[in-house]
């Protein structure tokens, strides 16, 4: 039997409270999250690595289809599309940037939009609970067809000087079966 926790991990974080859209803090936070897609798109993979704190927990767990009564229960934590550490998130760069990632040789084409961002103020005054959602298009080859990959992300963000580091991150994603080959690039 596999065991399905019934919150998000990163959803337990925001214990303050909801920082004012529109407010210095939130426009920081949404400009982070807006240059963090910029750098993604654009294949700036080291210099988006440089935005990401050394004790980065990076997820993103299966979904089940569930009835009605059982949605809290739908996102699968034990079984996960990807369990990264910071470690491993920049190994994922180097192979990338490398030679060796042929999953990406030659590269997709990537548009990420995010919305719908929230923040939450936490029990440590330096971090914040960032929901959003995301939906990004995926181009490869020649093809007439891309990818479509949705989904709301459970983010802390750790202030860092004048901008942030992004110290966790739960990818929940709308899909239950995933409609692209791979996830060979970062959500």
């Amino acid at each position: 039997m596999q065991q399905v926790q019934e919150r998000p991990a990163a959803e337990a974080a925001p214990t303050g409270e909801r920082v004012p859209v529109g407010s210095p803090l939130y426009n920081g936070i949404v400009e982070y999250l807006y240059e963090e897609a910029s750098l993604l798109d654009q294949l700036r993979l080291q210099e988006w690595g440089a935005r990401l704190a050394t004790d980065l927990v990076y997820t993103a767990p299966l979904r089940q289809t569930l009835g009605s009564a059982r949605q809290a229960a739908t996102f699968v934590r034990t079984m996960q599309h990807f369990h990264d550490d910071y470690r491993s998130v920049m190994g994922r760069i180097m192979r990338l940037t490398g030679k060796s990632a042929w999953a990406e040789d030659p590269p997709s084409r990537t548009r990420r939009l995010v919305t719908n961002v929230l923040v939450h103020t936490t029990a440590k005054p330096d971090e914040f609970a960032v929901v959003s959602y995301l939906l990004i298009t995926r181009s490869r080859f020649n093809f007439d067809e891309f990818d479509l990959i949705s989904g709301e992300r459970h983010d802390v963000l750790r202030r860092d000087g004048a901008s942030f580091k992004l110290a966790r991150r739960e990818i929940l994603l709308d899909q239950a079966v995933l409609g692209t080959p791979n996830l060979a690039i970062f959500l």
